[in-house]
This record gives structure tokens, sequence and C-alpha cells, in this order.
């Protein structure tokens, strides 16, 4: 039986995400995934691709109140402190913190730990070190599959009570390149295997995203269910 094994979500769009035991599920996705994010001064969004030490501003959530953290730096609340100054001083760029127009996300992306056991067989074989889960920024995280990749085939997922359809594959970019836990970017893997094999939709692909058919609430644990 495939189940879900890890749900993580991510309160401010391109920074850490947070992991939780169980989540709601409403019509645009899980409940506050990427309702934030950052921008520089002409208002365009910053990603990890070109400001890698996004991946180690932690975001937390609770009860509306948004505080940020970052190694050797206090912690900064929004709409109580100057977040745009210390998003600055910590991506050493001139930031801001924003709200993006609603609907701005709305999908959840899926990886099974059969295609990252896959990857890292193939990468491990290369020479290279295998990868963690989180370089893939995924927000729901299925086990039990014999067969790496059917994310890709699935037209319908059911988790728990919660439906989703499958929208496409996940094109990946120079995101999967930077480590989550050091905020340091390097290169050419996972991209370069990838390329060998995984080349699709005009890039290359890993996991894939689903919109939300049934909402409703998902649990680490869950048994996952497949409709071709």
């Amino acid at each position: 039986m495939a189940g879900l094994v890890r749900i993580t979500y991510y309160p401010v769009k391109g920074c850490a995400g947070v992991t939780l035991t169980e989540a709601a599920v409403t019509p645009t996705g899980l409940t506050d995934d990427r309702r934030y994010a950052v921008a520089d001064e002409n208002g365009d969004l910053r990603w990890q691709g070109a400001d890698p030490l996004l991946a180690l501003v932690a975001p937390e959530l609770l009860d509306g109140e948004l505080t940020l953290r970052f190694p050797g730096h206090e912690p900064v609340r929004a709409g109580r402190d100057d977040v745009d100054a210390w998003l600055t001083r910590v991506l050493g760029r001139p930031s801001r913190l924003i709200r993006p127009p609603a609907g701005n996300h709305g999908r959840l992306h899926v990886v099974s730990r059969a295609s990252l056991d896959d990857l890292n067989a193939r990468l491990t074989a290369a020479g290279s070190d295998p990868l963690p889960m989180n370089r893939f920024r995924p927000n729901l995280v299925v086990d039990g599959w014999d067969v790496p990749h059917t994310e890709d085939e699935a037209s319908v997922l059911t988790v728990g009570g919660v439906e989703l359809a499958l929208t496409e594959r996940t094109v990946r970019c120079a995101v999967t390149m930077v480590d989550q836990e050091t905020g340091r970017k390097a290169g050419p893997e996972p991209l370069r295997t990838l390329a060998g094999h995984r080349r699709a939709d005009g890039g290359v692909v890993f996991g894939a995203y689903f919109r939300v058919l049934r909402p409703g609430k998902v649990s680490v644990g869950d048994e996952v269910r497949v409709r071709a």
C-alpha cells in the first residue's frame, strides 16, 4: 500500500518549508502555501536560483502572524518589525515581503520516494552524492510505489478523503542545485543526470503538479490511491 509520508508547505515562496503531520487542503491547495513572497526593488519575485540564501529564511506562520528566522540574526515579525530592512540585510540585496495575488499558486507538488531512489541510484553510479528530498521542494511525498515516476501517470490521486488531478509534470530549474541546509548553490547535479533520461515538456522533469478536485484534510500515514 502506498502512503503519504511527508507534508510540507511554504509560507513564503522560495524560502524554507514547514513540515506538518496533517494539513487542510483547500480548493487552491494547502492552506497558506506560498501566502507570501519576497520581491526585489522592482517588484519581481526573488527565487533561489538567483538568491540561494532564501533557503535559510525559515518562516513560521502562527495564528496569522508571520515570523522569519535566519542564522545569526534576530527573528523578525511581519507587521510589527521592519521586515523589509531585515530581508535586505540577510539576503544582501534590496528586498521586501509581499502578498502575491490570490490564486498565484493553487497547486500541490507531489514527488515519490521511488522517483528519488531511482535518481539517487543514477547519481551514485556516476560518482555523485545522493540528494535529499528537500532539493525538490514537494508538498506531498508518497512512499510505497514500486515504479519510479508513478506520479507522472496518475490522472487522479486519492489521499485520505482528498482527490487531486494531474495537471503537468514539474519542469526543474536551478533551484534543485541549491543545498537547502547551507543556502549554497552548486552544480551541475541533479540537472545533468535528469537531462539524460527525463527530458520532456521543454525541459527536464521530476515530480508532478496536481490541482484539487475534492478538498479536505491529509495526514501522514494516509493511503494514496492512483487512478490512471
